[in-house]
């Protein structure tokens, strides 16, 4: 097979298999997993079941993947703009809000990360636990390196902080997207004067 087919083939099973991610994606957030079957999936999709299985062994392996590349592509978009920041203050207040804004703006894929994956499975609580570690790893990096000369965070454990905010962001995040009141930006700033004064 020549160069150029393949990579006409492997775009068609990209475009195919995006479609079933994106229909799952959007059941998933909208309906909850629970209620959402893989003939709704693909029925959404306007593909059929064997092209599901062609893709994902299983319902839950097709939220898992959809958490791990939708969820990881979040916190790898908060972790790049918190580097943007010239000291800690900075960097700790950009994380914060652009995990919040893009919570906001990524209603589906926040939901996946902050409510349906809670206790689904082990395999989907491992992914779960592994992106907010990455968010909460660079928090504790951010208190490490400031204990030695911001008065705030002298006395805090850079492990438990990065944690700390880990929940309350996603508890907030949780809390203003089901019942609406609270603007992202307002959101982010009411976080950011908590933890990164």
């Amino acid at each position: 097979m020549t160069p150029g087919i393949q990579q006409r083939r492997d775009a068609r099973l990209e475009r195919r298999r995006r479609r079933i991610a994106d229909a799952a994606l959007d059941l998933f957030a909208t309906r909850g997993y629970n209620a959402t079957s893989v003939e709704e999936v693909v029925e959404r999709a306007k593909m059929s079941k064997s092209a599901f299985y062609e893709f994902f062994t299983s319902k839950e392996d097709c939220f898992r993947e959809l958490l791990a590349h939708e969820g990881g592509s979040l916190i790898d978009n908060v972790l790049s703009q918190a580097a943007l920041g010239r000291n800690h203050h900075e960097r700790l207040r950009f994380g914060i809000t652009t995990f919040v804004r893009s919570c906001f703006e990524r209603s589906s894929v926040a939901r996946l990360l902050i409510v349906e994956s809670v206790g689904l499975s082990e395999g989907v609580d491992k992914v779960r636990h592994e992106l907010q570690a990455q968010f909460a790893g660079a928090v504790g990096e951010e208190v490490r390196h400031a204990m030695l000369h911001d008065p705030f965070y002298s006395d805090k454990d850079p492990q438990v902080f990065g944690r700390a905010v880990v929940g309350a962001v996603s508890d907030a995040v949780g809390h203003f997207l089901t019942h609406p009141g609270m603007d992202a930006d307002s959101l982010a700033e009411s976080l950011c004067r908590i933890f990164a004064p």
